[in-house]
């Protein structure tokens, strides 16, 4: 009987022992658990604070991205109101040389015109070397374009100087050498002009009606051409082509009747009184 309690006393305390190290195991579990999700709170956390942190950077990037177009913008706006300034000097210093030049030429057309003696009789339609001459270009001062130095200008006006004394064959060479140093002048069709001019009073007339030919294939807008088919018709009749010479002046008084080169056709045209 001893035996039989000591036996069931020992296989309680087993049981015992067992209970208790159950409850410790989950008491492990539930440990180990709890730690887990703190762990991972943590990691969820820190995700979240590297997650803001870097939105945070990327904005920093954007905001400075902005900052520097908005900077280009205001220089931009800069160099667009700089251009506007400029494209108006540029405007207003065309402008003003093109009316020097409308003044210029305006001014040898009178001067042609005073300086050109009677006709001896009504055939008589070429103009004398002396008139030629005294119809020479003259500059004095004004702008040019592209031509900081004012050597268009004077390589013009040296080969009109020449033209004035009489020295045509010299003239000839000082118009070209101005036509193919500058040859985007205003004044390119003008030297066209005096070239043939100077032709003209070289008897060259061959030459002469050639250039002046040229001037108006080459520049057909230029207000030179009235007077290039006016000294054409003065070649013309030079060489005894009066019908051709006719038919010349007609031409001009049809196509430019508002030029002084019409009105000169005109008086050239009309009998003389007797």
């Amino acid at each position: 009987m001893r035996l039989g309690l000591f036996a069931l006393a020992l296989l309680v305390a087993g049981i015992h022992a067992g209970a208790q190290a159950g409850v410790f195991d989950g008491d492990a579990l539930r440990e180990n658990a709890e730690l887990r999700r703190h762990v991972e709170k943590q990691n969820q956390e820190i995700e979240a604070r590297f997650n803001k942190l870097d939105e945070s950077i990327r904005n920093i990037g954007v905001i400075q991205l902005l900052q520097q177009i908005e900077s280009l913008n205001t220089e931009i706006a800069k160099l667009r109101g700089q251009i506007e300034v400029l494209s108006n000097q540029n405007e207003q210093l065309q402008k003003r040389q093109r009316d020097f030049y409308l003044d210029l030429d305006t001014r040898l057309r009178r001067l042609e015109g005073t300086a050109a003696p009677a006709a001896a009789d009504a055939g008589a339609l070429a103009a004398p070397a002396a008139v030629a001459a005294a119809a020479a270009p003259a500059v004095k001062a004004g702008p040019a374009s592209k031509d900081k130095d004012g050597g268009e200008l004077r390589a013009y006006d040296g080969a009109s100087n020449l033209f004035r004394k009489g020295e045509y064959a010299q003239a000839v060479e000082a118009f070209n050498s101005f036509m193919h140093d500058f040859p985007s002048s205003p004044l390119v069709a003008n030297a066209q002009y005096w070239i043939g001019m100077s032709h003209f009073n070289l008897r060259d007339y061959k030459n002469a009606q050639g250039s002046q030919e040229a001037l108006i294939k080459l520049f057909p807008e230029s207000p030179k051409v009235p007077d290039a088919l006016l000294a054409i018709a003065s070649i013309q009749n030079e060489q005894g082509d009066a019908g051709s010479a006719r038919n010349t002046l007609e031409d001009i008084i049809a196509r430019y009747p508002g030029t002084e080169a019409a009105a000169k056709a005109r008086t050239r045209l009309t009998p003389p009184r007797r």
